[in-house]
């Protein structure tokens, strides 16, 4: 497998009602490019009793990324953000020196019609420089993210840069993150159009690369500057994301990224004690893992 350096299947687990598949950190790979982290949430039905309900935790040295394909949630921060997002826009959460943060299923959409929840969950870390910053909060609507199609394969650009276009998304590090739709078959063409490391990340149908044919349910973390073909099969639905990789090494604990051990143990530390701003109104807690 000349240029399918690693294949990641989807390990499932599940967080009260909600089914959540970590493809990474894995123990071969930690990141891809500034990637540190990708939670794939659901697809799960959300029902009454049934919801998707994150109580208030924190996060340091990171942004967030929330992007939803199906379901609506809400964002709430100890920076007074209260924020509601679609499926196809972006929240992005800079944790910088320290958030808390909820995430739910909105009141109107309790007890009422059931429907189904999938998207994904994506930490991003802040570059060394940058881990101590203050907590910011971004939404960007769909509608003014960068999309375009080729030969009937759409695109869109989801975050950083690539194909010679810039997402509105705020982002601190040379990275991308684009959303792909085939109807028929598609070769996928990467060198000269993104730069770093790169993750494929299947949602729906599969594509080859080098021989390879990959299914959904899979990711393949490879390199741009190979010369392998990606081909897509008809219906595929795919997330590429990657960058450029970082110099220093990333720790991580629970909800908290840092090049420093000491600046998580102190988070941890700081979260054992109550001393993380709060979500306003919100008395919920998830105690640090034991």
């Amino acid at each position: 497998m000349s240029n399918t350096g690693l294949i990641i299947e989807e390990r499932s687990r599940d967080i009260g009602d909600f089914l959540v598949g970590r493809l990474i950190p894995f123990r071969k790979k930690r990141m891809v490019g500034p990637f540190i982290f990708i939670d794939h949430m659901g697809p799960t039905i959300i029902k009454e009793g049934h919801y998707m309900d994150v109580d208030q935790h924190p996060h340091i040295g990171l942004s967030t990324l929330t992007y939803m394909l199906e379901g609506e949630l809400v964002h709430q921060d100890s920076i007074g953000t209260n924020q509601r997002i679609a499926p196809g826009s972006v929240n992005w959460m800079v944790a910088g020196k320290g958030v808390t943060h909820t995430e739910r299923t909105p009141n109107d959409l309790r007890n009422t019609s059931q429907f189904t929840a999938h998207g994904y969950q994506i930490w991003v870390a802040l570059p060394k420089e940058l881990e101590d910053i203050a907590p910011e909060f971004h939404h960007i609507d769909g509608k003014d993210l960068p999309a375009w199609s080729d030969n009937g394969t759409q695109f869109r650009l989801i975050a950083g840069k690539g194909y010679g276009k810039t997402s509105p998304v705020p982002v601190h590090s040379d990275l991308f993150m684009i959303e792909i739709h085939t109807e028929k078959q598609y070769e996928l063409k990467i060198k000269g159009e993104l730069q770093g490391e790169i993750g494929i990340c299947i949602v729906k149908g599969a594509i080859e690369a080098c021989d390879d044919n990959i299914e959904q349910g899979n990711m393949l973390v490879s390199k741009t500057d190979d010369s392998c073909s990606i081909i897509l099969k008809p219906n595929t639905h795919l997330l590429l994301f990657g960058g450029q990789p970082f110099d220093e090494e990333r720790h991580i604990y629970w909800n908290f990224v840092s090049t420093s051990k000491e600046k998580i143990e102190h988070a941890k530390e700081r979260w054992k004690t109550h001393q993380f701003p709060k979500v306003f109104g919100d008395n919920t807690y998830v105690p640090l893992p034991g």
